[in-house]
């Protein structure tokens, strides 16, 4: 058909031409994706309180997979890399001293501990009515504390029962680590006068057997998949116990921006970036002395399983033995016993160290590498999508099959397959049956958080670093003259949910192209706000240009 020709009607179609013709809502699907619009927007109902003008608006749905919502998935994902820049090569300390109590602070936390004197005195005297009217004042007291700004945990009325405390001491097979005060500083040294590099660390699990290039087991028999599920469910508790050493050994509060993620093999490994340098044989002999102890109790074989599972006693609210009848041991009895740790987690031999100086490409690199699988799930990042191998679909179920049978914490109704009653334990917990997201296929035992943050790396949490994106356009905006269309006019404004069934709630397809036809006016504005500046913005601002995009 030459270009003069007229398009075929779709009558003059044959039915499997029209089928493979794209449909509406795939096409806004692919503009929304083109400009960067999320793909599954949420219907939210705004409220104008000055004006009572009501509207339906989109709002991003806000997922971090991009299987689930690319464009959605790759703004967090450079929002990560521009917190991850802001503190990797600081000069200065982030850390923002606190402001002195107030004497209205003062006064309430005064007024509190008398209250919290007599509520221990009628409590002694059986005075149960005072107790609930001391306890409702001490709440009211609380919530005027954390309106004025006191952050901190405040004493509870009630004291919670002593928790059982295991032996401190180092294990017998593992060295010993210097300990050094620890300075309060977060920010490197400083070599030859004018270098301060920081560091790039990757820690990984030890091996369970040999596998192939694609990470399958070569041998499944010969494979530890009991000690690999283990490995992974506490894998988190052991790098929180690293970062302890690491402080106490180097003698400074050492910040890190870290992300988990799987290797071929399925188990988890830690990228970090760490302000400062550190020598390599400094942080290879803390990796090879740090471990995390699990006290729980045994559960290397099953009890129970298939048909025959632990009942629930309905007067006596406790799980029963099927057989006998008799109550299984609670969390805390369990525990009571214990003469070793069930578990014991450790590293692996490779450990990758490096230096890295701020400013430079490898930085960028680093931090690129850092952030690259952070829109894919775990299952995806250790490959297997699509183009799996079926040894590597074999590997996978094997590993699930672990972890199914290894408990994910105390209150993980896998207990029930050991014959111990988890914590909190009801009437509606099945044995064996867990939704925590360590059991779940797609996550391979990882059921933490995929990035760890340390809590003075650039002493700003991500809404803050959303609210600098917003300040660096308006701020470029104000500087042309532009008077933004999207900006607020009235308000302040309140938010709904809507329902499904409400009629004035637009279909997706309106919602994508109300939210296109924005964001096409945004990106008007800012480029035009650009051609009339031509020059960085004002302030300092961690924010780069594409953040504003």
């Amino acid at each position: 058909m030459t270009p003069t020709e007229p398009a075929a009607s779709t009558a003059q179609t044959t039915r499997a031409q029209r089928a493979a013709l794209p449909l509406s809502a795939e096409v806004a699907q692919v503009l929304a994706e083109q400009h960067g619009v999320c793909v599954r927007p949420l219907a939210m109902r705004r409220i104008d309180t000055t004006t009572g003008r009501v509207d339906v608006v989109p709002v991003p749905c806000g997922s971090t997979r991009e299987d689930q919502c690319r464009p959605c998935a790759d703004k967090a994902r450079r929002l990560r890399m521009a917190q991850c820049r802001d503190g990797w090569h600081l000069e200065t300390e982030p850390v923002i001293e606190r402001t002195k109590p107030a004497e209205e602070h003062t006064e309430l936390m005064a007024l509190r501990a008398d209250l919290f004197t007599a509520y221990a005195e009628c409590r002694a005297a059986g005075d149960q009515e005072s107790c609930e009217q001391i306890a409702d004042s001490v709440a009211e007291l609380d919530n005027q504390l954390r309106t004025l700004g006191v952050r901190g945990r405040l004493t509870p009325l009630e004291s919670p029962p002593k928790q059982v405390h295991r032996s401190t001491r180092r294990r017998q097979d593992a060295p010993n680590l210097p300990r050094r005060p620890v300075e309060r500083r977060t920010v490197g040294r400083v070599f030859a006068g004018r270098y301060r590099p920081s560091t790039f660390l990757t820690l990984t699990l030890d091996s369970y057997g040999q596998v192939d290039s694609h990470g399958a087991a070569v041998d499944p028999q010969a494979y530890d998949y009991q000690r690999a599920a283990r490995d992974a469910i506490h894998f988190p508790a052991l790098i929180d116990r690293f970062w302890q050493n690491t402080r106490r050994c180097v003698g400074w509060d050492v910040q890190y921006f870290g992300t988990v993620e799987p290797q071929k093999r399925g188990a988890p490994h830690f990228h970090a970036a760490i302000r400062g340098a550190i020598p390599r044989a400094e942080l290879r002999a803390i990796a090879a002395a740090t471990y995390h102890q699990v006290w729980w109790p045994a559960h290397d074989d099953l009890i129970y399983g298939g048909d025959r599972v632990p009942v629930w006693d309905i007067r006596a609210k406790t799980f029963t033995d099927p057989g006998s009848g008799m109550p299984l041991p609670t969390w805390e009895e369990a525990c009571a016993e214990l003469t070793e740790p069930a578990h014991v987690v450790r590293f692996g031999t490779q450990i990758h160290v490096k230096g890295i100086l701020g400013g430079t490409e490898e930085a960028g690199r680093h931090i690129g590498y850092l952030t690259k699988y952070l829109t894919k799930s775990i299952d995806q990042a250790a490959g297997l999508g699509d183009h799996a191998t079926d040894a590597q679909r074999d590997h996978a179920r094997h590993l699930h099959a672990a972890l199914a049978a290894t408990p994910c914490s105390p209150r993980c109704p896998v207990w029930l397959l050991y014959g111990v009653q988890p914590k909190g334990a009801r009437h509606s917990t099945i044995p064996g049956r867990c939704k925590g997201k360590a059991h779940k296929a797609e996550h391979l035992g990882v059921g933490g958080r995929r990035v760890l943050v340390s809590r003075k790396w650039s002493n700003k949490s991500l809404d803050d670093h959303r609210a600098e994106r917003g300040e660096f356009v308006r701020q470029l905006l104000e500087r042309a003259g532009i008077r933004p269309a999207h900006g607020i006019k009235d308000g302040p404004y309140l938010w709904e949910r809507t329902a499904p069934a409400d009629p004035d709630v637009p279909p997706r397809p309106v919602l994508l192209l109300q939210a296109i036809a924005e964001r096409q006016r945004w990106k008007a504005e800012y480029t035009a706000a650009q051609l009339a500046t031509g020059d960085p913005p004002p302030g300092n601002r961690s924010a780069i240009s594409d953040q504003a995009a």
